[in-house]
């Protein structure tokens, strides 16, 4: 039996709404929230994650160890059953 894990809310930042959209709706199949021209709610698998669009020239991410790999620090995923992913 799979434990339902409590509906999480994150906000990041993001360059472009419109390719925040994009990608979260057009490749996840996330749904759309509420949203202004600055920022955009997605339902990301019964979370709420939002975009906000910030305006900076610095946008290098610290990196850790993970693996062998260079990560990016902040970072976050969802995790599906195969079948749930394949859909």
């Amino acid at each position: 039996m799979t434990k339902k894990i409590p509906p999480f809310h994150l906000a990041f930042p993001v360059r472009d709404i419109a390719e925040a959209h994009d990608f979260y709706v057009g490749v996840l199949g996330c749904g759309v929230g509420r949203s202004t021209d600055d920022w955009m709610d997605f339902d990301f698998f019964g979370h709420q994650v939002v975009a906000h669009r910030v305006e900076t020239d610095e946008w290098s991410a610290p990196k850790g160890d993970v693996d062998g790999h260079k990560v990016p620090t902040r970072h976050f995923g969802v995790v599906l059953d195969w079948d749930d992913w394949q859909a």
